[in-house]
């Protein structure tokens, strides 16, 4: 084996893209197009995958989509996917906060996936990020004391 790639069923592919693509700047690897439509997609984001395909209408799904489901994902910077995701129109389900050791931000995409996103940081436990970027100066600027 040489690697895991989870695949999700969707109710529709093109909001599912809105999401993964423009919110969190996946990539498409490859695709299937049926009559003219993508019907199905593996994504690309860093080192990982994820594939995507639309239910048709005989798909009958035996609990809520997204149900029980969570994917994590590991990653350099957390915050920066956080702040592009935030630019593109994409709330997080709870501010990011550090917990273990890791920054964490977390979705839920439009079919009630959750996606989470870590990345390693020595901050205090708990921190969430409106209070560090309170007490962090952005790049170049001066604290009040200096």
């Amino acid at each position: 084996m040489t690697e895991v790639v989870p695949f999700l069923w969707v109710a529709d592919l093109e909001r599912s893209l809105r999401f993964y693509v423009a919110g969190l700047g996946a990539t498409v690897d490859r695709e299937w197009i049926v009559d003219g439509r993508m019907r199905w997609c593996r994504l690309g984001l860093g080192g990982a995958a994820l594939m995507l395909q639309e239910r048709g209408p005989g798909h009958v799904l035996t609990a809520p989509p997204g149900s029980g489901t969570s994917l994590n994902f590991s990653c350099g910077d957390a915050l920066a996917l956080y702040d592009a995701a935030l630019t593109a129109g994409l709330e997080p389900v709870r501010e990011p906060q550090v917990g273990n050791g890791l920054w964490e931000l977390g979705y839920a995409d439009p079919d009630g996936y959750r996606i989470n996103f870590a990345s390693p940081t020595d901050l205090p436990e708990e921190l969430l990020v409106s209070a560090y970027r309170v007490r962090e100066p952005a790049a170049g600027q001066k604290t009040p004391a200096g």
